[in-house]
């Protein structure tokens, strides 16, 4: 963990296009976000929230557009992209038969070269899940398996969090908790990009409705042109 500025640049997309099967999620949508700033997803489940986030994270190929991270092609260097951005998917990634300290700590080693006890520890107790240190993942509740997995970005700080339904499953005084680290986050000139069904405190955040850059399913026939292994990641050495 570390209060230190963050060095950002401005992470923007252009016409991004997302193709799953035969069905256009969404298409010509394009965003801007500088250091300090917000992004807001809304919209209701399969407008391609999810999908746009994994896009930013370099898990998903885009079908058309490119997104770019101070005006070079995040695609140019996916291993650099993997450094500065930190995804948290809504499903969890806690291994059942560790710790929650092997948890926290293998993706501190993976992403930041750290995972020692002292950074673990502190990422933990910004969540209040300190005394689960030893405690193996399987017998964790829903609410503490989510607190697990957002106490990652803490262990591994980076400019760019991709956060996909971090609330889920938290009470409001986690809810509180998160809002706060998001602000700090910010503050330190780092971005957010965050979807939601819940109420979530992102003042000044811009927001990003789904339902705008949806594709009326009648105009969905592809071309053989834009069918593109869209479930194959289009970077290598992302972290995920």
């Amino acid at each position: 963990m570390t209060d230190q500025a963050f060095d950002a640049a401005e992470f923007a997309g252009e016409n991004l296009v997302c193709i799953r099967g035969e069905r256009i999620v969404f298409a010509d949508l394009s965003f801007s976000l500088g250091p300090g700033e917000a992004l807001l997803l809304l919209g209701p489940n399969g407008s391609g929230k999810s999908s746009l986030l994994r896009m930013m994270a370099g898990l998903l190929r885009p079908s058309a557009g490119q997104l770019t991270w101070g005006g070079e092609p995040v695609a140019d260097d996916p291993e650099a992209h993997g450094g500065r951005s930190r995804y948290i998917g809504h499903h969890d990634a806690i291994k059942p038969v560790l710790t929650v300290h092997e948890n926290v700590a293998f993706w501190s080693r993976l992403w930041a070269g750290d995972g020692s006890r002292e950074t673990v520890e502190k990422a933990l107790d910004a969540f209040s899940i300190g005394h689960l240190l030893e405690v193996p993942g399987r017998w964790l509740s829903a609410g503490q398996k989510r607190r697990v997995n957002l106490s990652r970005l803490l262990a591994a700080p980076a400019p760019l969090w991709l956060l996909d339904e971090p609330t889920t499953a938290l009470d409001r005084a986690t809810v509180a908790t998160v809002e706060h680290l998001l602000a700090e986050h910010r503050a330190r000139g780092g971005m957010v990009v965050l979807s939601t069904h819940t109420d979530v405190s992102l003042p000044g955040a811009k927001v990003l409705q789904m339902d705008d850059f949806a594709v009326d399913p009648a105009l969905s026939g592809l071309d053989a042109e834009m069918a593109v292994a869209e479930d194959e990641p289009w970077t290598e050495g992302v972290r995920p």
